[in-house]
């Protein structure tokens, strides 16, 4: 007998299932740029699928950054990926051993111990080819079941688990967990019941099978829970494509699309669809959100991607974000949240066509120089920072240009936070066509934003981009400038557009270091705080920004420092307005202890200036 009734609800839902997943990818691939699709084939034949399918295993079953962050939390993930996985092929590897090789219908493997029961074999008998198959699926079985006893505990246990609120629930979502928390307790119950019956079962499932022929009628339970097992297969795979678990499809098609070179464009599109539904509502980008700490918790990553997955989406809720990353840092999916809220708010501001260009275009800067510094809007705002900056150029015998030295240049960062991205590229276009008419090899910004601006947005091909912090640290490195310790106890916060939005860490501690002694941080490097004062934030009041600058200070100065230093204009002009501990730029830092005029630099530009003349 290879066919039951019972079966239908498990078929059809797995047929339901297949024809909505064939739809929805079809027609986003359909959707893709040409250029993408071109990407998306030729990744198929290069040696990138090898790296793809690497990362598949290890984080789609293995689940590996869940594990960096809490081991409980990743290995119940991956009993249930992992566990559920390996049930599938083994079963079909054992429903081949009693079929003499042949294909079988895509039940038969699931149900095998109904069709099947062989009662040569012994419980622990895993010696034979039967017995090994019988031992193997009841120990995944219980795999799969211990990550479901942990994630029971989890919604009442939560900080067991790393985290400190967990995810609320829609409507699908609650049959999806409902049906797949079902699943194996049905499938145990109904094997353990059928092993009672025939004695044919394995380690586990004979065992229970025996203890529940003692009080139970198993010739009339097992068939009903045979149908309760198929059921829930049914109800889980028919409410996947509109609940939360349809991350476990898509988060694959992510992982080969991303490893292929396809990105957001500036606009939402398919691939930005794509990210949506990959994203597992596991909640941990909720805690490491500082919104909570402003009473904002309904505007985290999470809830902010679930609106736009169910066309609810609001201005007010697409503006609510700090745009700091620390979503993105934390996402075991490594979903763009950031390029998520962008599409967002351009969706919001499409109406908006403000002119930025610049009227009438200014005259190129006459002297020629290798560098040329960009103090920004923030820079311009906090002169101490910018002060200290032309000091070391002199300190350091360093010619400059000073592209915006009378302030009225913006690098188009904050326009593109807002969505304008028409109106960021009107800035952008003039910005290059000042900078390449310097001539200069080297840009040094003293604004983390704009750092990652022209680094990330601009095509400047013949000129390094620099932030200042960077950019001393090279003058130290070539001698160009000597610094004396100071010996006062300071903390270094990593800005968030440096830090997590650029990878720039150990320079500004390099040169921290020779003047004071630096002590570590409970967050700091990738996981840093943002210091609330974020230009990508449109909706908090004073009152709501405060609360989180203060929170930040307080973890920053656990040790009690003389001086909070960092290197970002605006997280000095934020923190400082605490009034509660002396803070400074990095530049303020070095141009206060700056002992040595360079030479090396200076002959340097001579010739530079001789060759351009």
């Amino acid at each position: 007998m290879t066919f039951d009734l019972f079966v239908i609800p498990f078929f059809g839902g797995l047929l339901f299932l297949i024809g909505v997943l064939f739809y929805k990818y079809s027609r986003w691939i359909a959707l893709m740029d040409a250029s993408d699709r071109v990407k998306a084939g030729m990744a198929l034949f290069s040696v990138s699928l090898l790296k793809t399918l690497k990362e598949i295993f290890m984080e789609s079953l293995l689940h590996r950054r869940m594990f960096k962050r809490n081991p409980l939390l990743g290995y119940m993930h991956m009993s249930f990926a992992l566990g559920w996985l390996l049930l599938i092929a083994m079963g079909n590897l054992e429903s081949r051993v009693y079929s003499g090789g042949h294909i079988n219908p895509p039940y038969y493997p699931i149900f095998l111990k109904f069709f099947i029961h062989d009662k040569r074999v012994l419980p622990f008998e895993i010696f034979t080819l039967p017995g090994f198959f019988r031992f193997t699926m009841d120990l995944l079985l219980l795999f799969v079941l211990s990550g479901l006893v942990l994630a029971l505990f989890k919604r009442t246990r939560s900080k067991w688990f790393g985290l400190k609120r967990t995810t609320k629930h829609n409507s699908f979502d609650k049959w999806a967990i409902t049906s797949l928390w079902l699943i194996f307790p049905m499938r145990l119950l109904a094997e353990s019941l059928t092993a009672g019956i025939y004695k044919g079962g394995g380690f586990l499932t004979n065992t229970l099978g025996s203890f529940l022929a003692a009080f139970l009628p198993e010739q009339s339970l097992a068939y009903p829970a045979w149908w309760a097992y198929s059921t829930m297969l049914g109800i889980f795979f028919v409410t996947l494509p509109w609940s939360r678990f349809m991350h476990i499809p898509t988060e694959i098609i992510l992982i080969f699309l991303r490893n292929a070179g396809i990105k957001q464009g500036k606009y939402p599109g398919s691939f930005s669809e794509i990210e949506l539904r990959a994203c597992p509502r596991c909640g941990v980008c909720i805690d490491v959100c500082q919104m909570n700490e402003a009473g904002l918790t309904g505007s985290t990553a999470v809830y902010f991607i679930r609106s736009l997955r169910e066309q609810q989406s609001d201005v007010k809720l697409n503006s609510n974000c700090m745009m700091c990353g620390r979503c993105l840092e934390a996402c075991p999916v490594g979903i763009d949240t950031l390029g998520l809220r962008v599409g967002a708010r351009g969706i919001d501001n499409r109406l908006m066509t403000p002119d930025f260009a610049y009227l009438p275009q200014k005259p190129a800067l006459e002297k020629k120089a290798e560098v040329v510094y960009f103090a920004g809007c923030m820079g311009h705002l906090t002169p101490a920072v910018k002060s200290a900056m032309l000091l070391i150029f002199k300190n350091a015998g360093i010619a400059y240009n000073f592209l915006d030295e009378d302030g009225s240049i913006c690098c188009g960062r904050p326009l593109k936070l807002a969505g304008l991205a028409e109106s960021a590229s009107q800035l952008q276009k003039e910005n290059t066509r000042k900078l390449k008419e310097t001539r200069a090899k080297i840009l040094v910004t003293s604004c983390p934003i704009c750092y990652k601006t022209f680094h990330s947005d601009y095509l400047l091909e013949d000129m390094q981009v620099m932030h200042h912090s960077v950019y001393i640290d090279k003058l130290i490195q070539e001698g160009n400038l000597v610094l004396r310790p100071a010996g006062f106890r300071a903390v270094y916060h990593d800005p968030c557009e440096l830090g997590r939005g650029s990878g720039i860490y150990e320079q500004p501690r390099n040169v921290l270091k020779q003047i004071t002694e630096l002590a570590d941080v409970a967050e700091e490097r990738a996981n840093s705080l943002c210091c609330g004062g974020s230009i990508g934030e449109l909706q908090m009041n004073a009152t709501q920004r405060n609360t989180i600058r203060n929170g930040a200070i307080n973890i920053l100065c656990e040790s009690e420092p003389e001086v909070l230093v960092t290197a970002c204009p605006l997280c000095k002009k934020t923190f400082q307005s605490a009034n509660s501990i002396i803070v400074k730029d990095i530049a303020e830092i070095v141009a206060e202890n700056m002992i040595k005029t360079g030479v090396k630099q200076k002959q340097t530009e001579l010739a530079f200036m001789d060759a351009g003349s």
